[in-house]
């Protein structure tokens, strides 16, 4: 499951065309940022991240079903998957929330978790003009097989990704664009 998981990142970074940025990397961690501008207020665009599940791309899940997932915004809350037979994910804790401006989470995302890692992923919301700005942030520390320099352009890429798929939520009312 774990490898199909970093099958995924990889690809999504060698087919998307990433708008995010790897900010920094070294030997001990990374930081990845990416913005969008989507329409209509704050109050909106935090609604739409804490309905995670409503825009999360379901290749990026353990289940393939982003129904699956939540968001309790609250600190100590959880983002988490339910998987068959009663089985579940944590893929990261609430630390910070402020409705309508921003949401903290910290844990390691996808094959991070299987990592002695550290992260901390930021999103925060702000108006711009009749739009609203979002801003990711998400810095990891720790420790990663083979370097952080190899890992941070493959989630930076599905982040971009997952960034681009929000605010096609937000603008449409659905995660992607009809083909």
């Amino acid at each position: 499951m774990v490898s199909r998981l970093l099958l995924a990142v990889v690809v999504a970074a060698l087919n998307f065309d990433a708008s995010a940025e790897v900010v920094d990397t070294s030997a001990t961690g990374f930081l990845v940022r990416h913005s969008v501008t989507a329409e209509g207020a704050p109050d909106k665009a935090y609604r739409a991240i804490v309905d995670v599940a409503r825009w999360w791309n379901p290749e990026h899940t353990y289940s393939g079903d982003a129904a699956n997932l939540s968001l309790d915004a609250r600190p100590g809350g959880c983002f988490c998957e339910k998987l068959k037979d009663g089985g579940g994910v944590m893929h990261m804790s609430v630390a910070y929330v402020a409705p309508g401006q921003a949401i903290r989470l910290v844990g390691g995302l996808g094959p991070l978790q299987n990592s002695g890692v550290a992260g901390s992923l930021t999103m925060k919301v702000t108006a711009d003009g009749a739009n609203t700005r979002i801003d990711l942030a998400y810095s990891v520390g720790g420790y990663w097989q083979g370097g952080f320099d190899k890992i941070a352009p493959a989630v930076s890429a599905v982040l971009g990704e997952q960034m681009g798929r929000l605010k096609t939520y937000i603008d449409t009312g659905k995660p992607t664009l009809a083909k």
